[in-house]
């Protein structure tokens, strides 16, 4: 008998593919050995080249008048699937042969966080905990971007990863703030020898600039430095993350890091980062009420920092009278 084939069908954003990422370690349990195409899009897709089971991924670049779906039907239709699973919804789900079609629908969407009801489209009893799928040739990227640096200035020492980038209006903490954060940070007894490294895609430059020159020579550069997997490996090196409601911020959390989401008009109760070593701030923190993320105070921020740093890397000692 041959290995059972899968089409998953994820999103064209990193942090819903991260959010959906337990569904490749649950098709290998529901369908021992299988062979998994995923279909995303193209600043996720480094994410699923080491991911187990998988063997292709199709890259889905938006076209005009739908033009993208026409493309992935015409290199899925000719395959006999074993299982379909679409999490973005999609009327291709419908279009080829498949025993089986898991195809999500945005009527279950009752205040119930994503990672639960994908969970559930899995029929999962458990939540499908987020994955990061680190190989070599990522970690092998960020060291080159990195070792160097960390060899600059101060020396190596602990890093607080820093992603001062939201690419969704009213999602980014102003750039300014992210500068004064870190000059706090910097006269933080906490934080003596640590660097501050900042992690962002292409085009991220201007806002990461006020916090990397707040930084000075404790500052490292990976802004556009590699794709979302290098993006991956090098905050994996971090001891903290601290960043805006992001992809990056999800990455964060998947990989284990101690990780603090900054919160605007969205709902941080459902879009939170998702984990045990995972921290909101927001810039209303009343469930159902919102307010500007510029609402949100450098102090605040430096604050839940500090919580952060005591709650996985040790409080300070107390001063003795």
């Amino acid at each position: 008998m041959s290995e059972p084939r899968v089409l998953f069908v994820t999103s064209n954003r990193i942090g819903d593919c991260v959010i959906s990422s337990g569904v490749i370690r649950e098709i290998g349990w529901q369908l021992p050995g299988a062979r998994i195409t995923v279909a995303c899009g193209r600043p996720p897709a480094p994410l699923f080249r080491s991911a187990p089971g998988v063997e292709r991924v199709i890259i889905l670049d938006k076209k005009k008048f739908a033009g993208h779906w026409f493309e992935l039907w015409k290199q899925v239709v000719g395959t006999r699937w074993d299982m379909v699973i679409d999490i973005r919804g999609s009327a291709l789900a419908w279009q080829v042969r498949t025993r089986r079609r898991v195809v999500y629908n945005r009527s279950w969407e009752t205040g119930v966080r994503k990672v639960e009801m994908v969970s559930r489209l899995m029929s999962s009893e458990t939540p499908l905990e987020p994955e990061i799928f680190l190989d070599t040739r990522a970690e092998r990227e960020a060291g080159e971007v990195l070792t160097p640096q960390l060899w600059e200035g101060p020396g190596p020492g602990p890093i607080l990863a820093l992603a001062p980038i939201a690419h969704q209006p009213g999602k980014s903490w102003p750039a300014d703030r992210w500068g004064a954060l870190v000059e706090r940070l910097k006269a933080e007894p906490r934080f003596d020898g640590w660097r501050f490294m900042l992690v962002g895609g292409p085009g991220d430059h201007p806002p990461a600039a006020p916090a990397l020159a707040a930084a000075g020579d404790r500052g490292l550069d990976f802004v556009g430095k590699g794709d979302i997997l290098a993006s991956a490996a090098a905050i994996n090196g971090a001891a903290l993350f601290v960043g805006n409601d992001s992809g990056l911020m999800h990455v964060a959390a998947a990989a284990g890091r101690p990780t603090l989401g900054l919160f605007g008009p969205t709902e941080w109760w459902l879009y939170g980062p998702w984990g045990p070593k995972t921290r909101t701030v927001a810039s209303n923190e009343t469930r159902g009420e919102f307010a500007p993320i510029e609402a949100l105070t450098v102090d605040h921020v430096f604050e839940a920092v500090l919580g952060l740093h005591d709650a996985f890397i040790g409080a300070p000692a107390p001063v003795k009278p």
